[in-house]
């Protein structure tokens, strides 16, 4: 038997201390407070760590000022294309999508390609048409139109740039994903990620958070959701690293997931995550100005944090 146990985060390289108001903070803190409740509710339960990200997730995607379904941030084009992944550490099962438009729950999608699939990964006009077949929840251009995103986009123009999340010209190196990780009464785990990409994208780009082992991972060891330059953490394969200094170094959660951060700090790489093994574990590292996250410890204990609190 496990120990229930679940983490969040609202993605790394948060808005600098200086910058961040005493209601703005409040508000952060509500969105990572209801993603944890809806989680737990599952847990609590006794329900499965998958239902417990999902449910999660959901809520981070629906809040408006996480890159994430709602919230996303808008392309070159002044679109939201918007990716997800989920995994099932105990079947190993996973599922993603990718460029995909007016999807209001993208990680709900993700898991219906691997549930109703025989693929992991759908991208672009396929995984929008496989949504219409599945009749998930759409929502049109204006559910997801925010003003700061928008006005993100015209600073990013302005200067030429793409940026990765949270800030305006103010913070020129940003850094942006939704996620969770779970550990049920079974000891299985389970972990998901949603974003909305990058500001002013134009060329098609893909993070790391639809790919499997990159910026999400699952197995019998550890659940692992990662959120940062997404570049370094494909190249380095870091959420399924995670797992592997655990099953060939034998290290305790906590080293693992510090060692693979340190890993990209040292090639300039900036980010965190969070993740969870199937003791109830949690460790949360980061490299950044800060991370928004928190957790639910199997005493329901929650605690959240945005900086090196």
């Amino acid at each position: 038997m496990g120990k229930p146990a679940l983490a969040v985060h609202g993605g790394a390289g948060t808005i600098f201390r200086s910058e961040m108001t005493p209601d703005l903070e409040v508000e952060y803190r509500k969105g990572i407070e209801n993603a944890l409740r809806a989680g737990w509710d599952v847990l609590r339960a006794h329900g499965c760590s998958l239902d417990a990200v999902d449910a999660a997730v959901r809520q981070l995607e629906d809040f408006p000022l996480f890159n994430a379904g709602r919230g996303s941030v808008f392309t070159h084009e002044g679109k939201n294309e918007m990716d997800a992944a989920i995994m099932d550490g105990h079947s190993k099962k996973a599922g993603a999508v990718a460029f995909v438009r007016n999807v209001k729950n993208p990680v709900g999608l993700a898991r219906l390609v691997m549930e109703r699939t025989e693929h992991v990964l759908l991208a672009g006009e396929g995984a929008i048409l496989f949504a219409e077949e599945m009749e998930v929840e759409l929502a049109d251009n204006a559910y997801f139109y925010t003003e700061h995103r928008w006005k993100q986009l015209e600073e990013a123009i302005a200067a030429g740039r793409v940026q990765l999340d949270h800030a305006g010209a103010a913070h020129p190196k940003p850094i942006g994903t939704v996620g969770a990780v779970a550990c049920d009464v079974n000891g299985h785990l389970a972990a998901a990620t949603s974003t909305g990409g990058m500001t002013n994208k134009k060329f098609g780009r893909v993070g790391d958070t639809p790919i499997i082992g990159a910026g999400t991972y699952a197995d019998e060891f550890c659940a692992v959701s990662c959120t940062g330059h997404g570049e370094y953490f494909m190249t380095n394969v870091t959420a399924f690293d995670v797992a592997a200094r655990i099953r060939y170094k034998g290290l305790t959660l906590d080293a693992a997931a510090q060692e693979s951060i340190d890993h990209l700090t040292r090639l300039e790489g900036e980010g965190g995550m969070i993740a969870v093994d199937p003791q109830g574990n949690i460790a949360m590292p980061f490299n950044s100005e800060g991370m928004y996250r928190g957790s639910v410890n199997s005493n329901g204990e929650l605690a959240i944090a945005i900086y090196g609190e």
